[in-house]
């Protein structure tokens, strides 16, 4: 499985525009093949930051995703309204206990 840890600070006054358009990319990117999950939340330490948390079956489903006209334009759409460079961790994982 593949996670992605992201994380992105809106400008002052554009964190009603950031929070449309992230929740808009993240129910869209659900139904892609290969996401387990995605999903948005807003840091409660700061209501500028927003956090994306994803898993993906494997490296081909997360590239396929890159690859989607819409995340390409979810990127070009949400840079503009950002205080500071989005930050993205991708890391490779094994579930090693469940409950």
């Amino acid at each position: 499985m593949i996670i992605v840890l992201g994380s992105v600070i809106a400008k002052p006054g554009q964190e009603n525009a950031v929070r449309d358009l992230s929740l808009t990319h993240v129910k869209r990117s659900r139904a892609e093949p290969g996401c387990i999950a995605h999903n948005v939340s807003e840091d409660s330490e700061n209501a500028s930051r927003f956090v994306f948390v994803e898993y993906w079956q494997d490296m081909p489903a997360l590239m396929a995703h890159f690859a989607v006209q819409d995340s390409q334009d979810f990127v070009r759409d949400l840079r503009p309204l950002l205080a500071e460079t989005p930050e993205m961790k991708i890391f490779n994982a094994e579930e090693i206990m469940r409950e």
